[in-house]
């Protein structure tokens, strides 16, 4: 598959944070007509045993309030590989400070592509403001493709 117009959602255990960012964006991008799309992977190491079901249940009800049925919502997590950063225009991971580390030691050689958002983890923000930031940055994602547009 092509990389042209695809971005790469990254987080730890692409069961939360990422999985909702991709949504988002793929609801969006398709509303406008933009042609892009999104996918998204996990940096960890190992995909983590205490995520119960496919994708996280506050993701989920939060998709679900806004009347979007989730695409994905039937796929497990996923590991990310070096063919996925091949795979994608712009990748972007949802927190730095968590993130970067893993990156660089997994994927030197292509952690230079990577932005870095600053959306913190269940355990340290609450689900309704994190994906109310991820909504955030991924508006002003969305706008940035916009101008891009020829």
């Amino acid at each position: 598959m092509s990389k042209t117009n695809r971005v790469l959602f990254l987080c730890t255990g692409n069961y939360y944070r990422s999985r909702y960012a991709e949504e988002i964006f793929n609801h969006h991008v398709r509303l406008e007509g933009l042609g892009w799309s999104a996918f998204s992977r996990a940096v960890a190491d190992k995909l983590s045993p205490e995520n119960r079901g496919r994708i996280s249940p506050y993701a989920l009800i939060a998709l679900q309030a806004k009347g979007i049925a989730p695409d994905g919502a039937e796929r497990d997590p996923m590991l990310c590989t070096l063919g996925d950063f091949a795979n994608a225009e712009l990748v972007v991971a949802l927190k730095d400070a968590e993130h970067r580390p893993m990156i660089e030691r997994r994927f030197a050689g292509v952690a230079d592509r990577v932005e870095y958002w600053d959306v913190d983890d269940i355990e340290d923000l609450d689900p309704p403001t994190a994906l109310g930031r991820i909504d955030d940055l991924v508006g002003l994602l969305i706008g940035s493709l916009q101008s891009r547009k020829p």
